[in-house]
């Protein structure tokens, strides 16, 4: 599957951006090799915004490739 962006609609209300990657695979640091399965992971980003406006605001400036809503 083709990369379309994050969705912009990960926001908690506070500022703070969660996504989620359903594979390992795309860190090409990890030899695959060495793996004994497919995992997935979330991620939190936690900001100092007080709103998801600031929060996808500032996400944007540091290049976050959010979907177009």
């Amino acid at each position: 599957r083709d990369f379309r962006g994050l969705s912009p609609r990960q926001f908690d209300g506070r500022g703070n951006y969660t996504f989620g990657l359903n594979e390992q695979s795309m860190f090409h640091e990890i030899d695959q090799d060495k793996t004994d399965r497919v995992r997935g992971m979330d991620i939190t980003v936690v900001t100092t915004a007080t709103n998801d406006d600031e929060g996808r605001a500032l996400l944007k400036q540091l290049g976050f490739p959010f979907k177009e809503q």
